[in-house]
């Protein structure tokens, strides 16, 4: 084969020619929505050789400060598993039973009926949990409804199954209430399931009895289930306390996502959770609950020690334990509130209750040379060495999301630096 100037191929053309693989579109798509992969790009433009160290401010693991190392008796437990030699073998696909158990009991403790370990199956994190509801939902013409802002692994495993997803909003007047009106109007014959996040990433809110019922009934009348995303259950510092929303199952039919990961810190160690927070059973008798175990049967378990240890992580732990960090993070949360009201070109709607975030505006009028929440972000990184999540990332275009979950002086620096940021890029 010759080119159309009559010149032979090399041997790498010709090469290139003949493979007959290449890049999966999909998948390229699914990882661009990730949280990941916009903080890769955000910290790889900080100045390697800068003077100072990095604030990451941008992501939501907060066990590498002492601040936030998990308790003892969650690391004895592990251990204990190890040397036990009981759990070096394959787990069952749904999970090992006593850890099961320990989970039903767990969450039976904030609801109104009691759950058995036949409603629990065990994951690999909260992340494998969402990747197995989106799988098992995928259907044609399905569609899912989404919060804005919200989790981007939700956007991005829609995006590889080809469940088509609406988003309806958060409302940030309202302490990022769901905007029931515009939910009713997105939902058709198709729609699957609505989506949310209590206490919530990256809003840092936390929903009230009366509007949780409200969304139960919403989803009743339109035929839908919740699936609630609970990963930062018990993280409440403010006025509302963390209400499951299992506890309007007899309503709508509910899955409960849940982890270790955030309350006990210890995102690394990937055991995370589905419930059927479904006391009429309905989730089994429309089958749902059997597309679960059929993807659970051709997906991996979380490691059977780390599961083995959950009846002693759960069991043991103490109270001082969960209030040390929750007053860790009031005091975190209460500080960034009252540095971001100084800043003139950021503005916080609501001050945050739970999780470890708080959304902010950008107002892009007070500033020069910055064209968005990206390019802010950017700039930051480059000029300040603190890494803040942008709200391109999360739906939400000139907004940023801000952890306050980091040592409280690391903390302190990285918002001097924000704002000492700020404050050069204003107009004058």
């Amino acid at each position: 084969m010759e080119k159309e100037n009559g010149a032979k191929p090399s041997s790498e053309e010709e090469m290139m020619e003949r493979w007959r693989f290449g890049e999966n579109k999909a998948v390229a798509a699914a990882g661009g929505r990730s949280i990941r992969a916009t903080l890769n790009k955000v910290v790889s433009s900080v100045d390697e050789n800068g003077p100072r160290p990095v604030i990451p401010l941008g992501h939501g693991d907060p066990s590498v400060f002492p601040s936030f190392r998990t308790t003892p008796i969650a690391e004895e437990a592990i251990v204990e598993a190890v040397r036990s030699a009981q759990f070096n073998n394959y787990a069952p696909t749904n999970g090992v039973l006593p850890a099961r158990r320990a989970v039903a009991e767990y969450l039976s403790k904030d609801l109104p009926y009691k759950l058995s370990p036949d409603d629990v199956f065990l994951t690999a994190g909260c992340a494998q949990a969402i990747d197995i509801l989106v799988s098992a939902l995928a259907r044609p013409n399905a569609n899912i409804l989404l919060p804005r802002p919200g989790f981007p692994m939700y956007e991005a495993r829609c995006t590889y199954t080809n469940l088509e997803m609406r988003h309806f909003d958060l409302i940030p007047e309202q302490g990022w209430e769901v905007d029931l009106n515009q939910v009713e109007k997105l939902a058709d014959e198709n729609t699957v399931a609505i989506v949310i996040i209590n206490p919530n990433n990256p809003c840092g809110s936390v929903l009230k009895y009366q509007h949780m019922e409200e969304i139960a009934k919403t989803a009743r009348k339109l035929g839908v289930m919740v699936i609630s995303d609970e990963v930062y259950d018990h993280l409440t510092f403010g006025s509302n306390p963390f209400i499951p929303m299992g506890v309007f199952g007899n309503v709508v039919p509910v899955l409960t996502l849940g982890a270790i990961s955030k309350r006990w810190v210890v995102p690394g160690w990937r055991l995370g959770w589905i419930a059927t927070t479904d006391p009429k059973g309905i989730l089994r008798k429309t089958k749902v609950v059997d597309s679960i175990r059929s993807i659970l049967d051709i997906t991996t378990d979380p490691a059977t020690f780390i599961q083995g240890a959950v009846p002693q992580i759960i069991e043991k732990t103490k109270d001082d334990f969960f209030n040390n960090i929750i007053h860790v993070l009031r005091d975190a949360a209460e500080l960034c509130y009252n540095i971001i009201k100084d800043i003139k070109c950021i503005t916080c709607p609501h001050k945050p209750e739970g999780s470890m975030f708080v959304m902010v505006k950008l107002n892009l009028s007070y500033l020069v040379d910055i064209s968005d929440d990206v390019d802010f972000c950017s700039k930051l990184a480059k000029e300040e060495s603190v890494i803040v999540l942008p709200g391109s990332a999360l739906e939400m275009k000139n907004w940023l999301r801000i952890t306050f979950a980091v040592e409280p002086t690391s903390l302190v620096v990285g918002l001097e630096r924000l704002k000492s940021f700020c404050e050069r890029h204003e107009k004058n």
